[in-house]
């Protein structure tokens, strides 16, 4: 398996130009070889080169031995980047990723490792968002254990609860269920404050006749889940209703939208253009989704700024939401998998408005 997908790497690098590139993204080392390291300051990098076998650079306090690779293992005092540049070819570009700390980089430039330096990101990316049939189900997964976990914490809510107080049943829920981890930390955001769509949880008690704005996703086996969800606890006014259908609609658009070869930026368009024509385009305020899986946020984005043709087996979020500053705020999120004729939402939760009895 990582062979193949060090295969592909080495592809996208041909047509590149590149003959070496240095990965040091800890998500894209894991991907490449099954070692996962979380080296923090330390340097961490796998080289890849098309003429060459690949070498991996760690340090020793990680002891590794990925199959098929080379390790070059060094300690605090020794100059690593020159182990490095002695592997690279001086006289040819190398690719670097978009993880390597400036302060790597210049290293390399002051050993002169290579003849100029270039962003090699886009070959390790492209590969990553194309997901492969184990990979689809493991997002699944995630999902199901996400799905299953804003239910219960729909129905955990009370009178007079904290913010926080339920993002720590979400998190408890989490652990209860068999997630490893949480992708980030969820957002429980109360009426006003889900105008802030990066809202940070606080002490604010919940009250009858909020709206609930759940943001979570957990992490199981390696792979993420990501969903929103927007709740009422009284029939909604006229205007919460009309806000939060047109959130609806626009969701849909996008989702009924996306087939093989419709371009990114237009997916962001079909949901867009549903909230500009109900006069609320100011307030949606971000791009309509990004990829997913090892990582919560991975290389591509659902917005004007790509216009990439979806493939099957790429899997994004489709988050469409309006903030009404001071107010509230609407968002509602699925992750969906490009599939051959259009796509699969595997986010099961329904998206009608949902009014919750508060005890």
């Amino acid at each position: 398996m990582y062979k193949q997908r060090m295969n592909h790497v080495l592809t996208k690098m041909q047509e590149q130009g590149l003959t070496q590139l240095l990965i040091s993204e800890p998500s894209s080392v894991f991907y490449l070889t099954g070692v996962r390291i979380e080296p923090g300051e330390r340097f961490m990098g796998l080289l890849l080169r098309s003429e060459k076998a690949p070498v991996f650079f760690i340090h020793r306090l990680f002891p590794v031995t990925p199959q098929g690779i080379a390790v070059v293992g060094f300690a605090d005092a020794d100059d690593y980047l020159s182990l490095v540049a002695a592997e690279t070819d001086r006289q040819k570009p190398l690719g670097i990723d978009k993880h390597l700390f400036a302060g790597f980089l210049i290293g390399l430039m002051e050993r002169k490792a290579a003849s100029a330096y270039v962003n090699g990101s886009p070959c390790v990316d492209l590969v990553r968002a194309v997901k492969t049939a184990d990979e689809l189900q493991k997002l699944r997964i995630a999902s199901e254990l996400n799905d299953k976990t804003i239910e219960i914490a729909k129905n955990s809510l009370r009178i007079g609860m904290t913010e926080k107080e339920l993002e720590q049943i979400i998190l408890q829920t989490y652990k209860d269920l068999g997630a490893d981890d949480i992708s980030f930390p969820p957002i429980v955001a109360f009426h006003e404050n889900a105008a802030d769509p990066h809202h940070e949880n606080s002490n604010r008690r919940l009250k009858a006749g909020d709206m609930v704005l759940l943001d979570i996703g957990c992490k199981k086996d390696e792979y993420c889940s990501d969903m929103t969800r927007t709740f009422f606890t009284q029939e909604p006014t006229a205007d919460e209703r009309r806000v939060y259908e047109l959130v609806r609609q626009a969701n849909a658009a996008a989702e009924n939208y996306i087939r093989p070869g419709m371009r990114l930026c237009d997916i962001d368009e079909a949901a867009r253009s549903v909230i500009r024509a109900g006069g609320h385009d100011r307030e949606f305020t971000h791009r309509l989704g990004h990829f997913i899986g090892m990582d919560t946020h991975e290389y591509g984005d659902v917005s004007a700024a790509y216009d990439w043709p979806v493939q099957p087996g790429m899997v994004f979020s489709i988050e469409p939401g309006i903030y009404l500053a001071g107010q509230f705020g609407v968002r509602i999120e699925d992750l969906i998998i490009v599939t051959e004729t259009g796509c699969e939402v595997i986010n099961h939760v329904p998206k009608e408005i949902t009014v919750v009895s508060l005890n």
